[in-house]
């Protein structure tokens, strides 16, 4: 699959120490594209929107069960996945 015009992103709240981060491209027409932040030559897994939407809004309603148990116990943190969400990742 041809990804040539794709512009990834990946959230400012990634550290610039080689932590592990993803990249999402979502500007083509009919997918969007997730690659390893660490490897921009590599194989990038690809989603019809719909599909990534699913697995975007999946994990958002996972993160913030799990987010709010945490809160509960006192260890809430803001994490990187909520900015992906913010800006519209799962759009289509």
């Amino acid at each position: 699959m041809e990804l040539m015009g794709a512009r990834w992103r990946k959230s400012s709240r990634s550290s610039g120490n080689g932590g592990d981060c993803v990249e999402v491209a979502d500007n083509l027409p009919g997918l969007v594209a997730v690659r390893d932040s660490k490897d921009p030559t590599g194989p990038a897994l690809t989603f019809t929107p719909t599909a990534w939407r699913t697995f975007v809004t999946e994990g958002a309603t996972r993160l913030h069960r799990a987010r709010a148990l945490a809160d509960l116990a006192g260890r809430g943190q803001a994490g990187a996945f909520d900015e992906l969400l913010d800006k519209g990742a799962y759009r289509s």
